[in-house]
Formats: C-alpha cells, sequence, structure tokens
C-alpha cells in the first residue's frame, strides 16, 4: 500500500536537518507554469541546502480528465521514480457542487493517482490545493452561489482537495489556506494578476513556500526571494507559507498511513532510556551522538563521557527516511537539575599542568560545587565553597587528557566546559 511521510521533528532541532534532493513532477495549467512555480521552488531550495528535481505538464486550462489520456502527461509520469507528483485541476472545478465534482473531478484524480502509483508504489501524490478568485467565480455564481464571493469558493476548494487527499491516500499543499491567511492579515500584498486569478509574482511565491514546507519538511524562513519582492514581504510569505504546512502536517499529510519519526527519553545521570514514539515504520536506527548506534525499538544508552550529545533517530517505511533530533546533555549526576546558560566559568591555564584557576560569573549562588570528571565519566576531583567567585584547584595528580569541569551551584548545573591537563610540562 503506498504510504506517506509525515515528519514529526522538535522545531528548534529543525536546522540541524541535511540537505536534501527531492524529485517532483507537476501536473497542471496555467496556475502551475504562469510565473514559472518548479523553478521558483527549486531556486527557494536552492538557497537552503537542498535540491529540487522537476518536470511539469501544465497546458492551459487542462483537467484532471484531460491529463489521463495526455501522452505527455503520462510519459513523463512514467519518466521516472518520483519522490512526488503534484496534481493541479482546472481552477474552478473543484469548487462546484459537490455532486458535480463528485463525478467531473474525482474519478479523474483517482486515476491519475493510480497511474503514479502503478509507475512507482512510493511516489507520493500531492493534490495541489489552489485559492479563490479574488472575488469569486462570477461567471459561475449564478448557476451555484456559494462562489459568488472568494471566502465561498476557497471554503470549497479546501474541501474538495482535501477529500481527494483522503480518497487517494494522498497529502495536500495547503497554498489556498496560506493565500486566505495572507489576504486576511496583510492585504497591501498583492497576490493575484490582473486578472483576479492567477498569481502575481507574490503568489507564486507564496506557493513555493507551501510546496518547500511540505516537501521537504523545513521552513522557508531565510530563503532567496525575487527580486521584485521586498525582504519585509518576503518574510511574510516564507512564514505564513512555512507556518501553514509544519504547525498542522497530520491534517495536510495525514490522510494515508503515515510513518513518523519521533522519541521522548527519561535520564539518570549517565544513563538514559530512549522511547520510541514513532508510527507505521519497518525500521528505525538510533545514533547516540557519541559514535554508538543501535537498531532496538526502544533503546537504553550509557553515555561514557560527560558533555552534549545530539541524539537522531531514523525512521523508514522502506520507501522514505527522515530523522526526529533532540540533544541530551550528561552530568554524571542523579537529583541535580539542567545546566542553564545564563552563568559561567572561567578556567585557566587551559591545558593545565599543576594547578588550576577558576573564576564564577554571572550567578548570585553562593554554595558552589566543583566537579571534575575524566574522558569516560569517572569523577576525579569534587570541591565544595561559599562565598567565593574564584578558587583554586591542584590537578597534580591527574594523567594527560581531556576532562570534563562541571559547576554547580544551588543543586543546579550552572556551566560545564571542557579542560586539556598536559603533564609532560611538570
Amino acid at each position: 500500500m503506498k504510504s506517506i511521510i509525515r515528519i514529526i521533528l522538535l522545531i528548534l532541532c529543525a536546522n540541524q536537518l541535511s540537505a536534501q534532493t527531492t524529485s517532483v513532477l507537476f501536473i497542471g495549467n496555467s496556475y502551475t507554469y504562469v510565473n514559472n512555480l518548479p523553478q521558483t521552488l527549486a531556486d527557494l531550495a536552492l538557497s537552503k541546502g537542498d535540491t529540487l528535481i522537476f518536470d511539469s505538464s501544465a497546458p492551459g486550462g487542462y483537467t484532471f480528465q484531460l491529463h489521463t489520456t495526455n501522452a505527455t502527461t503520462i510519459s513523463k509520469i512514467n519518466q521516472r521514480a518520483w519522490d512526488y507528483v503534484v496534481l493541479q485541476e482546472q481552477s474552478q472545478m473543484p469548487s462546484f457542487p459537490p455532486s458535480q465534482v463528485s463525478s467531473d473531478t474525482y474519478p479523474y484524480a483517482a486515476r491519475l493517482d493510480s497511474m503514479i502509483v502503478a509507475n512507482d508504489s512510493c511516489t507520493e501524490t500531492v493534490f495541489y490545493m489552489t485559492w479563490g478568485r479574488q472575488n469569486g467565480d462570477s461567471s459561475n455564481c449564478a448557476f451555484y452561489p456559494p462562489i459568488c464571493t472568494y471566502n465561498g469558493m476557497q471554503q470549497r476548494l479546501r474541501e474538495s482537495y482535501l477529500q481527494m487527499a483522503t480518497d487517494n491516500h494522498a497529502s495536500a499543499a495547503p497554498v489556498g489556506v496560506a493565500w486566505k491567511h495572507v489576504r486576511d492579515n496583510y492585504p497591501s500584498i498583492g497576490l493575484y494578476q490582473s486578472d483576479q486569478s492567477h498569481p502575481s509574482i507574490y503568489g507564486t511565491y507564496l506557493a513555493a513556500c507551501v510546496f518547500y514546507a511540505s516537501f521537504f519538511h523545513k521552513t522557508p524562513i531565510g530563503a532567496s526571494f525575487p527580486s521584485s519582492i521586498s525582504s519585509v514581504d518576503a518574510l511574510v510569505l516564507q512564514t505564513i507559507g512555512g507556518a501553514t504546512v509544519l504547525d498542522s502536517l497530520a491534517l495536510w499529510q495525514g490522510q494515508g498511513d503515515i510513518p513518523s519519526a519521533s522519541f521522548s527519553f527519561t535520564q539518570s545521570g549517565n544513563g538514559v532510556q530512549f522511547n520510541n514514539n514513532s508510527e507505521n515504520v519497518v525500521t528505525t536506527t538510533w545514533s547516540f551522538g557519541d559514535t554508538n548506534n543501535s537498531s532496538l525499538t526502544s533503546p537504553q544508552h550509557t553515555y561514557a563521557g560527560i558533555g552534549q550529545y545530539t541524539v537522531s533517530l531514523t525512521s523508514t517505511n522502506g520507501c522514505k527516511t527522515f530523522k526526529a533530533y533532540d540533544t541530551i546533555q550528561v552530568t554524571g549526576m542523579t537529583g541535580v537539575n539542567a545546566i542553564s546558560t545564563s552563568s559561567s566559568i572561567s578556567i585557566f591555564p587551559n591545558p593545565a599542568t599543576s594547578q588550576l584557576n577558576v573564576e564564577i560569573k554571572g550567578t548570585s549562588a553562593n554554595k558552589f560545587e566543583l566537579r571534575l570528571y575524566n574522558a569516560i565519566g569517572q569523577l576525579v576531583i569534587s570541591k565544595s565553597f561559599i562565598n567565593q567567585q574564584s578558587i583554586q584547584m591542584d590537578i597534580a595528580t591527574l594523567n594527560s587528557g581531556l576532562y570534563n569541569l562541571i559547576l554547580i551551584a544551588d543543586n543546579s548545573v550552572i556551566a560545564n566546559q571542557k579542560l586539556v591537563i598536559n603533564t609532560s610540562s611538570r
């Protein structure tokens, strides 16, 4: 069965994701080719370190029905094993009455999806949710009053595209939802061309931001943008385009059997119990950030050294793979709170030989404990003191090597710094 990847990531770790290469075929019409949406998306992705391989079949005014018999469209579907194929219906048809959409659109959406799956079962179909016309569909208003206004037309488009995603175990790219948010909150940004239908360069760039977040599961904030768009407007479009997707992944990409990479953990000293919360996966692999790995579902791991480690969990359903990340601070101690970055210590000399000077900065605490750990996490020196902002430590008996100096104040780790001891200078 075809499956769709949804990634659940901690937002603070999103920038740690490695560069990705993704292949996409766009099947649509003028809403896709005006302003060259595929190339706009490729340029955006490249500026974020990612690569988009793309092709398109987008004759003007084309419907899903026409695409099902178009030799070029069929040839391009079978051209390669695509990561994604985007389907964009004629701009008005999905907004028509549900009974008409059921007969004129849904069957051909299903037929195209079947062609895509037949070519490669791992390809994900993405339905391009478009936008309502600037003042509604005046040409069909008398025939179907709900689309007389922009809001009414937009609502019908949303309903129909989500239904297509559900029916075909596929995804939806919510461009129309992001479009409405910009219209409602930033009306000075002109998303339409003068025909009140096709996208301006602003509208195309907003669509590219939505597709970037949909394909790469990263925020487009900080990406390049066309020179005709101001940096202020670009940031608005990037923010809304990315958030519309990433804040509701389960809605837009939750229409199939969805693997996910997600985990939590509990920690006691150097020992960490990892809990795998991934869903619908075939395999999972852990990297603990200290060169050790595991293929167990929910492993337990003991760190040999004190420090900060970035843990990654890789999940796959046999088609696609992605990672969830988190950072673990190992202090080697139980009953001690997590490290605070508001305080620090200055240690000198570093490298040290037989004596070490420590100065404490940025804290009002008066009760301290210094702990020195060797490279395998063993406590070699512990020293407590009160009302001192500087202290000396005798390290003459220690061997050469890398150490971690931990400063504890009022039962909280407030600093953790590395120290090199060099006995050759004694």
